[in-house]
């Protein structure tokens, strides 16, 4: 998955990684370059005394390490910039996709997991590539070019080297063997703590209104107490690293001291040679360490591209079309012996439903809540795709439209409807950004909703916190209409739009909508009978069945379940 992942998103920016590549090499040759010179200087220099080679070889090393510093300034540069490109990229992928996911693979993945999936788990992947980019080239030269020179200084002390790199590598394996797991479970108590915060911020009116306070702070305590229990065990694990390669360098470096002056001592060794291969001894254990950088950062950055593949690889149900736009829609709207089912369960939703929403008519749906009524406006709007049979928009299977196109002839107010942070105009705008302030004010006066918003000072300008929260809700309910007044589609579906609505205000808008869209197909689904009273056509529901087709005093006289409906509501009424 890792590799994988990495391939796709690495491969446009090849020249920075070329650059990257020539730059590590060109300062890890120099960095193994310089002990050999200081090595001459103490041997060649400063034994015979002469002046002239120290500031010659000098003046060569400090060239050598401004070449050095530069480059490495660079790499890291570039490594920087093509970690932080792939970590754009990968998080444009992982939003476009779940852009396109249906209802089902949402709720199959939960939104706190894909809100995880596309920060905690792209910055993981990001460091990955940042670290490799930094460390990987320079890792085996340091290592293998350290031995080499290593050997060259002196083959005597060659087993000291034999000794630390293995007894290094095998303690960081079997530390990187138990940190995979974990790392795994790490990222899953980060989805959960996700998960509870987003439910409490969201539920935090039911929260006050239960008295529920002291219940949730426990249960996100617990939460957090188990993020933080995974973390704390996996640092104390990783905490083990930093010590225990310390005390491999040191007790090599002094191994290295005793054991060669005695070589010094019996003229097998130079003092300068001696300093050179404890130089080139750090390094080779320098570079053991950064692969152990990596290695710890590869499982946690595996498991997380993982995650991201998971979501990356998972189609949508609902399948996209790539037909072209055809002639401007008349809106007509058709169900046609339409059968729904949810994956794995017992009954359909739905069973062979047939109704149809003309232009210049008002088709509206009722029945008991789990009559299927919110799957109706789904399968309109193709949220959802049909088991059986299909929904045809002006003679079409809405199946073979682009999903633009649909989207455009096909508008929604959904059941809990949704303002997004900014302006009422901005919102207003988002179906259609060019109109101009008096459509803006034409959709609010037919919505109900221009009085409130002439109230405020500040007018179309007026802020909207997200999710609309600083408003009411039936304001919210009347601006989302407005919003779908503004862009004029072809087909209007409301999905139980009023039911924030007072009888009242419901009244004035439903006349409102019937003078400004005349020619207009309308689909209603709601729960409350004075709310589609005045529909051209009624379709019953229940148990996802058709039980009743006609106008309200039709099927007050054929119709059992919308007689008991009618007869519930005025009961409560009274």
């Amino acid at each position: 998955m890792l590799f994988t992942l990495l391939r796709e998103h690495l491969r446009p920016h090849r020249g920075l990684l070329v650059a990257v590549l020539v730059l590590q090499v060109l300062q890890t040759v120099a960095s193994l370059y310089l002990p050999r010179l200081n090595a001459d200087i103490i041997d060649r220099g400063v034994v015979t005394g002469d002046t002239g080679y120290i500031w010659r070889t000098g003046a060569l090393m400090l060239a050598i390490t401004l070449v050095q510093v530069v480059a490495t300034i660079s790499a890291v540069r570039c490594g920087a910039y093509a970690a932080m490109a792939v970590g754009r990229d990968v998080r444009a992928a992982v939003f476009g996709h779940v852009l396109d996911f249906s209802k089902a693979e949402v709720g199959r993945f939960g939104a706190p997991s894909l809100i995880t999936r596309g920060t905690n788990d792209v910055q993981q992947v990001q460091m990955l590539v940042l670290m490799t980019c930094t460390m990987i080239v320079s890792a085996p030269i340091l290592c293998v070019g350290g031995i080499v020179m290593a050997l060259r200084e002196d083959v005597g002390l060659s087993w000291l080297v034999v000794v630390a790199v293995p007894v290094l590598v095998a303690v960081m394996a079997a530390i990187m063997v138990r940190l995979g797991p974990m790392f795994g479970q790490l990222q899953k108590k980060i989805d959960t703590v996700n998960r509870v915060l987003r439910e409490q911020l969201t539920g935090l009116r039911v929260v006050r209104g239960f008295v529920r306070e002291d219940a949730e702070r426990a249960r996100f305590e617990r939460a957090n107490a188990e993020l933080t229990d995974v973390a704390v065990r996996t640092g104390r694990l990783f905490s083990i690293v930093f010590p225990f390669v310390t005390l491999v360098m040191n007790l090599t470096s002094a191994a290295v001291v005793w054991f060669g002056a005695g070589r010094v001592e019996s003229g097998d060794l130079q003092i300068g040679s001696l300093i050179a291969f404890l130089s080139y001894l750090v390094q080779i254990l320098m570079g053991v360490m950064m692969t152990t950088f990596l290695a710890v950062v590869g499982p946690r950055a595996a498991v997380s591209a993982g995650r991201i593949e998971e979501v990356l690889q998972t189609p949508t149900s609902v399948r996209p079309a790539q037909a072209a736009a055809t002639a401007p829609s008349s809106g007509r709207l058709e169900f046609r012996e339409v059968s729904f089912s949810y994956p794995g369960a017992d009954r359909a939703v739905l069973d062979r439903v047939t109704f149809d929403v003309a232009p210049g008519r008002t088709t509206a749906v009722i029945g008991s809540t789990g009559s299927g009524k919110t799957t109706v406006v789904n399968l309109a709007t193709r949220l959802a795709d049909v088991s059986a049979g299909a929904v045809v928009l002006d003679g079409v299977d809405v199946r073979s439209l682009a999903d633009a196109d649909l989207r455009r002839r096909v508008g929604l107010v959904p059941q809990r409807p949704y303002l997004f942070a900014g302006t009422v105009a901005s919102n207003l705008r988002f179906g259609r950004p060019d109109a101009s302030d008096e459509e803006l004010w034409a959709a609010l006066r037919t919505a109900q909703a221009e009085d409130f918003v002439r109230a405020k000072p500040e007018g179309l300008d007026t802020p909207i916190s997200q999710g609309g929260t600083n408003v009411s809700g039936g304001q919210r309910q009347r601006l989302s209409i407005a919003r779908l007044l503004v862009q004029r589609p072809a087909v209007f579906v409301f999905d139980d739009a009023f039911s924030a609505l007072d009888t009242a205000t419901d009244a004035r808008l439903r006349a409102a909508l019937a003078a400004d869209l005349p020619d207009a197909a309308i689909l209603v689904v709601a729960q409350r009978v004075s709310t589609i009273v005045g529909a051209d056509e009624i379709v019953v529901l229940e148990n996802g069945r058709v039980v009743g087709r006609g106008r309200h005093g039709e099927l007050l006289q054929t119709c059992p379940t919308y007689e008991e409906i009618v007869s519930s509501q005025l009961e409560v009424a009274a």
